[in-house]
């Protein structure tokens, strides 16, 4: 083809193409740099040949020829496979801080799930550095390297050992550090990280960090999010936090902070939530902290917090929770705690409020749990407490509440939990409390209800956890109680009598059953064998007889159905226990064990030494003999052993006394003889009196040391 003849210039862009095609190696399309030689090569020669032609007529100067528009598509192809070719510029990870890092490594001593594996000298910290992110110009703004973190398929938690390197005080462009849930991660807060003046997000919590904060933090103008909570910090909290406007979430809970809590706080309009405790601050709520009004969180529980509830805590109209439980707190719960609408979560419980409860908690409207227990409030419970209808939870036991439950408690539709234990209040119970189709706890016991017998309507409600201790209930167990989903029933310390029926089998989700110290005179029914949930068992202070095996003969529903603990002291069991008590599967994980005052004789049966979970032992007043096993030295649980008033003969096992647990050794009144074996533990006298031919410290020596 002529490219010099007038046919269109496309008619030259094959060849073109074909030269294009011919002019490169691969290797040299790969490369930049012969690309870029190529085309100069190629302007050069375009050049020379161009300085051959005959000049182009000044006329025709507006006018591309085949030839022009042929180079200028040459060249325009030449220079997009010249940028195609060229990657783009990467900024490295400066190099300042990326020693700041391996700084950082250098101080960890442990870091089981390699967390800082990818963090090495060959590498860039930007691009290929976990838990590193930089920004556009290679500058650290963000080290995240937790201890608890999740993907798709499964939740990591792990630790790693260490101190808080001051190193990292170099990364200046940082905006969020995060090293929470390492649990080992200890030293100080380094003073240098006052640099960090970018840094938004600081999350240190759940290490073992300790020592003051120190007062540079306060430099950090920029922060949002503090996370300090379960470390071991300690001291006052510095009094310019005041200056930190910016904050939103504070959290310190689980140290060992002291001192008052500063009023500087009001300072940080802006703060959402607010978590101190399990401290060691003292004196009373500061009487500003309702000019925090964005709060909605607040957690000042378990301190030292002393004075009463300030009165502008009602200012707080966006908190959803406040906890501030296990205090000293006294006065009377202000009756501005109705104009939290926005409160969900209230526990002002453990401390040592007084007075009624004010009729304006009627108009918490959002409230959901109300947790009040273990104060000194009184008066009677007030009707407005109807209202809350989001109400599921109510746990006002061990107060002084008095008069009669409150029929409007009918109204809270979506009630699951009802706790007025231990306080004085008077039956009888109001039937509108059937409506609550949705309670699953029903707790009324110690208090002057009277009720003679446990209201009929009960069935309705399908109950999971009834307790109706000494409130009064007379007569049998009624029968309805057989098809019932109860799981809890507690009905000690009533005039219940009569035998215990055999249909109590029946109730096949009873897991915990609390009968004692009522009026029962019966054996144990063979039905009793099929509660294979039941774990915990106390048929103490009744008249119950015969044969313990029924109780100790129960199936199980694996994994359920083991034995906590059993108390059945202070009746009339007189059979031997079984030799293999310790081999059966249902006592494997038992606790607690009392057996005292029965008649059961016979030997104490070795197997009890195979359980390896048992904490207290209690025989006292049996008719036992025999001697002590020595297989109970392999029950290193043990921190209670009553074994008095029996007649027990023979030595102490040497190694009984030094179990590491025990706190007491209780063998007064029985037989034993020989010197009481060396121990560590301080055990007075009276715990071994009565034996008559027993010696040594804390008794008087034996004659043969005399």
């Amino acid at each position: 083809m002529n490219c010099n003849s007038p046919p269109s210039y496309g008619t030259c862009l094959p060849h073109l193409s074909l030269s294009l095609s011919n002019s490169f190696l691969p290797s040299q399309i790969l490369s930049p740099l012969s690309l870029f030689h190529t085309i100069r090569k190629t302007l050069s020669l375009q050049r020379h040949h161009s300085l051959h032609k005959p000049p182009i007529h000044p006329a025709s100067r507006l006018h591309y020829t085949p030839e022009s528009m042929a180079s200028h598509h040459f060249l325009s192809l030449l220079l997009i496979l010249f940028f195609q070719a060229t990657p783009p510029s990467v900024i490295a990870c400066h190099k300042v801080e990326r020693e700041a890092l391996l700084n950082f490594k250098d101080t960890i001593t442990s870091d089981p799930s390699g967390l800082l594996t990818s963090w090495n000298s060959s590498t860039d910290c930007c691009s290929s550095w976990a838990g590193i992110t930089c920004n556009s110009n290679g500058r650290i703004i963000k080290l995240s390297r937790p201890g608890l973190f999740s993907d798709e398929d499964s939740i990591t938690d792990t630790s790693m050992s260490g101190i808080l390197s001051p190193s990292l005080s170099s990364l200046f462009y940082l905006q969020l550090l995060d090293l929470s849930n390492l649990k080992s991660l200890s030293g100080h807060i380094p003073a240098g990280f006052s640099k960090l003046h970018h840094l938004s997000s600081f999350l240190l919590d759940s290490n073992s960090l300790s020592g003051p904060l120190p007062s540079s933090l306060c430099k950090l103008v920029n922060l949002r999010r503090l996370y300090l909570d379960s470390n071991q910090f300690s001291g006052r909290l510095p009094s310019c936090f005041g200056s930190l406007v910016k904050i939103r979430e504070l959290g310190l809970s689980k140290n060992r902070f002291s001192g008052r809590i500063s009023a500087a706080f009001r300072s940080i309009q802006g703060l959402t939530s607010l978590d101190l405790h399990g401290n060691h601050f003292l004196g009373e709520i500061p009487i500003r902290i309702g000019h925090l009004t964005n709060l909605t969180y607040m957690d000042l529980s378990e301190n030292k917090l002393s004075g009463s509830i300030p009165y502008s805590i009602g200012k707080l109209s966006n908190l959803a929770l406040l906890y501030l439980n296990n205090n000293q707190l006294r006065g009377s719960i202000p009756s501005s705690i109705g104009d939290m609408g926005s409160l969900k979560f209230c526990r002002l419980s453990d401390n040592q409020l007084s007075g009624s409860l004010p009729e304006s908690i009627g108009k918490m409207g959002s409230i959901q749990r109300l947790i009040l227990e273990n104060n000194m409030l009184s008066g009677e419970i007030p009707e407005s407490l109807g209202n809350l209808s989001s109400l599921t939870d109510i746990y006002f036991s061990n107060n002084h509440l008095n008069g009669k439950i409150p029929a409007s408690l009918g109204k809270l539709l979506n009630l699951q939990d009802l706790d007025l234990s231990r306080n004085r209040l008077s039956g009888p119970l109001p039937l509108q409390l059937s409506k609550l189709q949705d309670l699953q706890t029903l707790d009324l016991s110690f208090n002057p209800l009277q009720l003679h017998s446990i209201p009929q309507w009960l069935e309705t409600l399908g109950l999971f956890r009834l307790m109706l201790a000494r409130t009064g209930i007379e007569g049998p167990l009624p029968k309805w109680l057989a098809n019932s989903s109860i799981s809890t029933l507690d009905l000690a310390y009533n005039s219940l009598k009569g035998e215990l029926p055999p249909w109590i089998g029946n109730m096949s989700n009873l897991a915990f059953l609390n009968l004692s110290h009522n009026f029962f005179h019966s054996s144990i029914p063979p039905q009793f064998q099929s509660l294979e949930l039941l774990a915990d068992l106390d048929l103490s202070n009744n008249g119950f007889n015969g044969s313990l095996q029924p109780i100790f003969g129960k199936k199980t529903q694996e994994p359920l159905g083991h034995y906590n603990s059993i108390d059945v002291s202070r009746n009339h069991f007189s059979e031997a226990l079984p030799k293999t008590i310790g081999e059966l599967k249902v006592m494997d994980s038992i606790e607690t064990l009392k057996l005292s005052h029965n008649p059961i004789a016979g030997d104490i049966p070795s197997s009890l030494g195979k359980l390896g979970a048992l904490q207290v032992l209690e025989m006292e007043e049996n008719r036992l003999s025999g001697s002590i096993p020595k297989e109970l030295e392999g029950t290193k649980e043990l921190r209670v052993i009553v074994m008095a008033k029996n007649e027990l003969s023979g030595r102490i096992p040497s190694g009984l006394l030094n179990l590491l647990n025990l706190r007491v050794f209780d063998v007064a009144e029985n037989k034993l003889s020989g010197p009481i074996p060396p121990h560590n533990q301080t055990l007075p006298a009276s715990y071994f009196k009565g034996n008559q031919e027993l010696c040594d410290a804390p008794l008087p020596p034996c004659k043969h040391q005399a």
